[in-house]
C-alpha cells in the first residue's frame, strides 16, 4: 500500500493503518531501534510505541511524502529516550521493583513445568486482562507495559495514590489466580 493511503487510513482513524504500516515499514523501524539500543525486544518495544505515537500525531499532521522519514524521526527518539532512561540508576532499580513485583504472579521461567507456549501463556494473559474492568486493566497496563509511576496512574486517572497501590496489588492477586487456575504452576 502507498504511503499516501495509509496516511488517508490514519487520518480516517482506521486501525488498518497500523497494521499497513508494520507490513511496510516494520523491519526497517525495528532494524533502526536495534541499532541506537543493541537490544531485540526493546528494539520492538520502540518500535509499537512509534506506532502509538503515530496514531496521535498523524492528525494534525499529514506526512503523506515523507511517512517513513517521521516515523523513522518518532522511532530514534524513542530509542535515544531508551537509552537515556536505561543509563539512570533510578530507572533500573525501578525496573527490578517492577520485575520483582510481577514474579509473584507470573511461572518462572527456570522450572521445567513452567515451560509454556509463549502463544498459549499471552492467551491467558489477555484472557485475564479481558475480564478486567476498563479502569483495572488501564492501570495495570499503565503500570506494567508503560512503566508509569504510582504517581503519574494517580494524576492520569484522577484517584488517590493509594487506590492505584491497592489496584494494582488485587490485580496481581487476581493475575496469580487466574494463571493457577490455567494450570500455570506459579
Amino acid at each position: 500500500m502507498d504511503d499516501n493511503r495509509i496516511v488517508e487510513l490514519y487520518l480516517f482513524r482506521d486501525e488498518a493503518a497500523i497494521k499497513q504500516t508494520s507490513e511496510k515499514f516494520g523491519k526497517r523501524l525495528r532494524s533502526l531501534a536495534y541499532g541506537i539500543i543493541g537490544d531485540r525486544q526493546t528494539a520492538e518495544e520502540c518500535e509499537n510505541d512509534t506506532y502509538m505515537e503515530a496514531w496521535n500525531a498523524i492528525p494534525p499532521h499529514e506526512p503523506r511524502s515523507y511517512l517513513y522519514a517521521f516515523l523513522a524521526r518518532i522511532t530514534r527518539h524513542i530509542s535515544l529516550n531508551c537509552c537515556r532512561e536505561r543509563s539512570r540508576l533510578k530507572r533500573k532499580a525501578f525496573i527490578c521493583e517492577l520485575s520483582a513485583e510481577m514474579e509473584q504472579c507470573i511461572p518462572t521461567p527456570d522450572d521445567v513445568e513452567c515451560r509454556i507456549d509463549d502463544m498459549a501463556f499471552g492467551e491467558a494473559i489477555n484472557g485475564f486482562l479481558g475480564g478486567l474492568d476498563e479502569e483495572k486493566r488501564n492501570i495495570f497496563i499503565r503500570r506494567y507495559w508503560y512503566l508509569d509511576s504510582i504517581a503519574a496512574i494517580s494524576a492520569g486517572f484522577a484517584c488517590s495514590e493509594s487506590k492505584v497501590k491497592t489496584t494494582l496489588f488485587r490485580c496481581r492477586s487476581q493475575l496469580r489466580n487466574h494463571l493457577e487456575k490455567e494450570g500455570y504452576m506459579i
